[in-house]
C-alpha cells in the first residue's frame, strides 16, 4: 500500500509539473509600446509617476507571450511573484522607459508586478524575472519608434496622418510590419496609441508577425502632443 501511495504521489507531481511546463509554452511575443500623449488625452486622463512627467517618447507597455492562433497564456505561475530585489539594477532604466501613467501616481512597482505576474510568468521556460525585464528594455533600445516616425516626417504635433503612412514608416525603419492600436481623445478623434512588434521566444529578435491585433483605427489618425 505504501508503494502504491508513493507511486501515486509521484505521478500527481509529474502531472502537475507537466501542466506547468505546457502552460509556459508559447509561439512568439508581442512587444508593445505606447504613446503617452494618447494615453493621457482621453476622458479618463492620466497621472504622472512620482518621478515626474515622463519624456515625450514611446514607453514600454509590455512583452506578452502569444500563440499563433491568436490566443495567449496568462498568470501561468501563481508562486512566482514580482520581486523588486531581482531587478534592482534595472529600476532606474525602467522608471525612464517603462513608467506607469495610471492613477493614482505611483513608482511603477504595481505596474511591473502586473506585467510579470500576468505575462512574464508565462515565459519562465525562456526567461527568469531579471532576464524578462532586461530583454524588454533592450528591445526598447532596438525599436526607436519616435525616431523612426520623425525620420518619415511624422511628428507628435497634434496633426493627422494616414494609418498607412505610419505603418509603412515603421516597417521601413524596423524591417517588419507593425500592429497599430488607436484610442479616442476627449473629442472623439482616433489617435495613435500603441504599436505592436513581434519578437521571437528568446525575446531577442524581431520577426514577422504570425498575426496582428485587429486595428480599430480610422484611415487618418492623430499623433497627439505630449
Amino acid at each position: 500500500m505504501k508503494l502504491n501511495i508513493s507511486f501515486l504521489s509521484k505521478l500527481l507531481i509529474l502531472q502537475y509539473l507537466s501542466a506547468v511546463c505546457l502552460s509556459q509554452e508559447f509561439d512568439f511575443f508581442y512587444f508593445v509600446q505606447q504613446w503617452p500623449g494618447a494615453y493621457c488625452d482621453t476622458k479618463q486622463s492620466c497621472c504622472y509617476p512620482k518621478t515626474g512627467k515622463p519624456a515625450a517618447d514611446f514607453s514600454i507597455h509590455g512583452l506578452w507571450p502569444n500563440y499563433n492562433d491568436g490566443s495567449w497564456p496568462s498568470n501561468c505561475d501563481p508562486d512566482s511573484v514580482f520581486d523588486k530585489s531581482q531587478i534592482s539594477d534595472l529600476i532606474s532604466s525602467m522608471e525612464k522607459n517603462w513608467p506607469s501613467l495610471s492613477c493614482p501616481s505611483s513608482n511603477g512597482m504595481r505596474f511591473w508586478s502586473h506585467e510579470w505576474e500576468k505575462h512574464g510568468t508565462c515565459a519562465e521556460s525562456e526567461l527568469d524575472q531579471h532576464d524578462y525585464f532586461e530583454a524588454t528594455l533592450k528591445l526598447k533600445q532596438k525599436v526607436n519608434l519616435l525616431r523612426t516616425l520623425k525620420d518619415a516626417g511624422i511628428e507628435p504635433d497634434d496633426g493627422f496622418y494616414s494609418l498607412e503612412s505610419i505603418s509603412d514608416a515603421i516597417k521601413e525603419g524596423t524591417g517588419f510590419a507593425p500592429g497599430i492600436e488607436c484610442n479616442r481623445d476627449s473629442a472623439g478623434n482616433s489617435q495613435l496609441y500603441q504599436v505592436y512588434m513581434c519578437v521571437d521566444t528568446s525575446a531577442s529578435n524581431l520577426i514577422e508577425c504570425p498575426l496582428l491585433p485587429k486595428s480599430k483605427c480610422g484611415s487618418q489618425i492623430q499623433f497627439p502632443k505630449f
